[in-house]
């Protein structure tokens, strides 16, 4: 039986099906608010608990388990620390007491690349990188990694460590698929810096492809990356445009006047407490160049990244079916 929590989300929607599909009981750890039609659809079994840092009812859902997936997490670019750090460290420590006391014969920690935060320019992001986290989510995340790991030091929990990248594909509507596929499929179309910038987007499958290697492959106490290839904003614009039949072309607005915009509609979310559309958190993940190695666990796990332009595609396919992109698009809309 595996033990995952975060199972409604973007990387559950596309995790649990490969699970299952791969011969896997799972048991999904959800809130009594959790919309898990798709879950029981599946016969996926239900443990309940108001929130992931529930101790009590986290070594419940634990017991019986031998592998637990850790893929619950706070993740926006806005919001203040308590809420990050209660899911992100207070959850992780829950689910890390409970995994130890279960016994299990694997921890799957989902964690992030951008746990780097500031990364200088012309630095390959690997697994040994120093990590100087900048925001809220980065360095709740960072956190959480290290408790992960002290467990595995510290108690013999076997913990295997993934850092994803940005991810895109079917069932996500926030960051990189906002950014990339849905403000250009509306009619947004604009591009920092001459799209110069470079970005690491991994398609969600290929996380799901990760943590079922990891649960065969993986080595306690390693820390492996999980992404694509890194490519320039430019390079994903076109892919998308092309395969989406719009244009390739976009606006292209200087730093400065991005990072004002930011700053103003993040000052005026203070006011109306609701997430500014650029937040100025948003900035690292975008300005920043990520060139980011993925050859650790290429070569350790058997991880094959899908070429962008294939997850794209399907992508795309799904955004169809959702009605948002239709096939009377032409490439020079």
């Amino acid at each position: 039986m595996i033990l995952i929590t975060g199972a409604t989300g973007f990387l559950g929607h596309n995790l649990i099906p490969r699970l299952l599909a791969a011969g896997y009981p799972v048991r999904a750890l959800v809130r009594p608010t959790s919309d898990v039609a798709f879950l029981q659809q599946l016969g996926v079994e239900l443990a309940v608990a108001e929130d992931v840092s529930d101790e009590t009812a986290v070594a419940t859902a634990c017991q019986g388990c031998q592998y637990v997936i850790h893929a619950a997490g706070h993740f926006r670019f806005w919001g203040d620390l308590p809420t990050f750090w209660q899911t992100n460290v207070a959850g992780t420590a829950a689910v890390l007491a409970a995994a130890a006391q279960a016994g299990v014969s694997r921890f799957i920690h989902i964690s992030t690349i951008v746990v780097a935060g500031h990364v200088p320019p012309g630095t390959i992001v690997d697994e040994i990188i120093p990590c100087h986290p900048l925001d809220h989510y980065q360095r709740t995340k960072l956190e959480a990694e290290q408790l992960a790991l002290a467990y595995h030091r510290e108690h013999n929990l076997p913990v295997i460590v993934l850092r994803p990248g940005a991810f895109y594909g079917p069932w996500g509507h926030y960051a990189f698929n906002r950014l990339f596929f849905e403000e250009p499929l509306r009619g947004w179309r604009i591009k920092v810096d001459g799209g110069r910038h470079i970005t690491f987007p991994v398609f969600v499958p290929d996380v799901a492809q990760g943590i079922l290697l990891a649960l065969q492959n993986g080595r306690p106490g390693e820390i492996y990356n999980i992404c694509g290839q890194s490519l320039s904003h430019q390079v994903v614009n076109d892919i998308v445009s092309d395969l989406a039949g719009i244009s390739h072309w976009r606006l292209s607005v200087p730093t400065a006047a991005v990072v004002l915009l930011a700053r103003i509609w993040t000052a005026l979310s203070r006011f109306t407490r609701r997430e500014p559309y650029y937040p100025i958190n948003l900035a690292p993940y975008v300005f920043q160049d990520w060139q980011v190695s993925a050859g650790k666990a290429e070569q350790q796990l058997g991880f094959q990244p899908t070429p962008f332009a294939q997850g794209a595609k399907i992508t795309l396919d799904w955004y169809r079916e959702q009605g948002l992109l239709r096939r009377k698009n032409r490439a020079n809309s």
